[in-house]
């Protein structure tokens, strides 16, 4: 198994399956992940082409973009990577990585979950990408993509949302920082996680400050 190969493979298969993706979970997300993972795995004692697969696939078929489906991701992944032989070990791996990265899957309460170091990384590295100043960026193209309107002072964060709630909701693009991108702090599984995090949460909470600011007419 020539991992270099199946590397190179999967990013040319990742670029061409998110041709046309709407900008916060195209490829340059992918590739931000993947740089994230990386450092972060020099810290940790992981295997680095499992990291490498499952930064380079996690949102190959995002459940968003195809109507809340879970299983559209782990079968495009699965397909691939069998297609380029590895192994069935590494392949689990990689799918399960898929399947609990989520941060929707965390209102799930009781469930026994997956765990692995790999995961971990990988989780934070893509955490990172949703916070800090390209976390901003992404959370408004988003808002902009489903045209959710950006503030609405009477609509109030709901911060006990179930995983379906979470899903569907059309709130003011603002709550979604309550409702996530500010928890992400207190999420992260590593050391590393947890420095970069800190500084990208206290760069948002500086936005939001000159947000309502502007938006109550100061100078």
């Amino acid at each position: 198994m020539n991992k270099e190969k199946i590397i190179t493979a999967t990013i040319a298969f990742v670029k061409e399956e998110l041709k046309g993706a709407e900008g916060g979970h195209d490829w340059f997300h992918i590739e931000r992940v993947l740089k994230n993972s990386i450092l972060i795995s020099k810290e940790e004692k992981v295997d680095v082409f499992v990291v490498s697969l499952a930064a380079l696939l996690h949102d190959i078929a995002d459940p968003k973009f195809y109507d809340g489906d879970e299983t559209v991701g782990p079968k495009v992944a699965t397909k691939f990577l069998k297609e380029q032989e590895v192994t069935t070990d590494i392949i689990e791996h990689v799918v399960n990585i898929i399947n609990y990265i989520s941060y929707k899957n965390s209102f799930e309460r009781g469930v026994k979950k997956f765990t692995s170091k790999e995961l971990e990384v990988v989780q934070d590295a893509d955490r990172l990408d949703a916070i800090g100043a390209i976390g901003i960026a992404r959370c408004f193209n988003y808002g902009g993509f489903k045209n959710s309107v950006l503030y609405n002072p009477e609509i109030i964060p709901n911060l006990e949302m179930s995983k379906e709630e979470y899903k569907k909701t059309e709130a003011p693009t603002i709550n979604h920082f309550y409702e996530k991108l500010l928890l992400l702090k207190d999420k992260m599984n590593t050391v590393s996680g947890k420095k970069i995090a800190a500084q990208r949460h206290h760069f948002m909470e500086l936005y939001l400050e000159q947000f309502y600011d502007e938006w109550n007419g100061a100078k």
